[in-house]
């Protein structure tokens, strides 16, 4: 249970961007337009459900129109409310200045609980939500571009951009209006594991560099590493199953609702997924020992501690006893401010969550680009790299006729060089790309300023840096 005496989600954010501005030579006035957030919008709607009318509360907060349109995620959880909308509304704006995306940050909400509606009511709740953000361009492809969030995903995206075309049949652009989308309703591949990829994409540049591995009280490479990962959702899911089966990660926790699973000798992550699925948790998963306090495992010996689904599950009463020598914040604001000043302390190195889980914007990104461009990527490129590949091909076929026995080549490299690259390979190459600069971004301001002792802060200082130089360019 979160100490009483924490900070909140959003006063959390306010204390890490005061901790790295304090380091910064800004004008107090555009200090203050940084931080603060431009608009929250707090709609009250009825739907008529089960023959009587049940009103909702739902919200949506731009944070920061350095760049447009603004860009975020809704999430459905009876949690939501304007504090937390309003903090993930600014590290949306940091997260997407980090890592190049043309946006402003914003975040929605929805105070629901889904798993209490079937799928016809949910899709007329998220419809009438999605008209009254639209009416007032909180929903809008130049303008406001929401994505899925906890408790949202792909159905839900696909209603509200069917929602906005309703109310705007002659924009060509509709489709823009939101991500996140299925393939069939204007999607992109690789958008739902994007996020979880993004988090593999960051462990493998961080592993690049001796340096930071040393920082972390760690050797080697990221085969071997032990990870306990909390939350097997969306995220979580795609991130275990990458690590484990394409970096040899062993996974040997996972934490859920109903307790966690613990397994020195490593899980299967597609077994306890299914599992989850058929079962509604981990309870009675077969081949792991099985804790009633789920959390309690956030402090097992492990090389590599993944939270990747609920705010501040790691606070003052638990950072002490954190073990794992290296963090990543795969979810949004799983340390809170209070925790994150203990683990550094003790020299646990933190992946910051504005970075880490960055790969769903960074995708949706190229969604949204997608959208407006109507074409699929690499339509107009990939024969004609095959051609061209082709032509190398025959050449060294030739080389191999004149050589006879003395060389050849592998049917291996005919088949994967001849092959052009399709829209998912495109997508993992440029979340790739993007995780890679960021990170060398926050690296080389981390190494190189001695008062500069964490990533969060450096994170914080490349982002802010990007928005303030945005507002400058605008004349404030």
């Amino acid at each position: 249970m979160k100490p009483t005496n924490e900070p909140t989600f959003r006063q959390s954010v306010d204390m890490m961007f005061n901790r790295a501005v304090a380091k910064m030579d800004l004008p107090p006035g555009l200090e203050e337009k940084i931080r603060v957030c431009n608009a929250t919008y707090t709609v009250r709607f009825g739907v008529r459900l089960r023959g009587q009318i049940h009103t909702f509360t739902g919200y949506r907060s731009v944070h920061s129109e350095h760049m447009e349109p603004v860009k975020g995620g809704i999430r459905y959880a009876l949690e939501v409310n304007q504090d937390e909308v309003e903090a993930l509304a600014a590290l949306m704006t940091y997260k997407c200045a980090l890592v190049e995306a043309p946006f402003g940050g914003s975040k929605g909400g929805l105070r629901i609980d889904p798993r209490k509606y079937d799928e016809h009511e949910l899709e007329q709740i998220t419809r009438r939500f999605a008209y009254e953000l639209a009416k007032r361009d909180l929903i809008h492809p130049s303008q406001n571009v929401p994505a899925p969030d906890m408790g949202t995903g792909e159905r839900e995206m696909a209603w509200i951009a069917d929602q906005y075309a309703r109310m705007n049949t002659t924009d060509i652009n509709a489709r823009a209006c939101v991500t996140g989308k299925p393939l069939n309703a204007g999607g992109i591949s690789g958008r739902v594991e994007a996020t979880g990829r993004g988090v593999q994409y960051a462990l493998r540049e961080f592993f690049r560099d001796a340096r930071d591995v040393e920082k972390a009280n760690l050797s080697g490479k990221l085969d071997g590493k032990r990870v306990i990962i909390q939350g097997l959702g969306n995220v979580g899911y795609h991130a275990a199953k990458f690590l484990s089966e394409e970096d040899g990660c062993q996974i040997i926790g996972i934490i859920e609702r109903d307790g966690a699973l613990f397994n020195e000798a490593g899980l299967n992550v597609e077994d306890v997924r299914e599992w989850i699925v058929k079962h509604g948790g981990v309870s009675g998963f077969p081949d792991a020992a099985h804790h009633a306090e789920g959390n309690a495992v956030l402090e097992e010996a492990c090389d590599i501690l993944i939270p990747a689904a609920l705010e501040g599950v790691i606070n003052l009463s638990n950072a002490a006893r954190i073990k794992a020598p290296l963090i990543i914040e795969a979810a949004n604001g799983p340390i809170t401010a209070g925790a994150d000043d203990i683990l550094r302390q003790k020299g646990v190195v933190i992946i910051p969550d504005m970075y880490a889980n960055a790969g769903g914007v960074t995708v949706s990104y190229f969604e949204w680009v997608k959208n407006l461009s109507h074409i699929r990527f690499g339509r107009m490129q990939r024969r004609q790299e095959e051609a061209r590949h082709q032509l190398v091909i025959d050449e060294l076929e030739r080389l191999d006729r004149y050589l006879g026995d003395a060389w050849s080549m592998t049917p291996e490299f005919k088949t994967k060089y001849l092959r052009g690259a399709d829209e998912l390979e495109l997508v993992r190459s440029g979340l790739d790309d993007t995780m890679r600069i960021a990170y060398q971004s926050m690296r080389d301001v981390w190494h190189e300023r001695e008062d500069v002792e964490d990533l969060r802060t450096a994170a914080y200082l490349v982002s802010i840096g990007k928005v303030a130089a945005s507002y400058r360019a605008k004349g404030l």
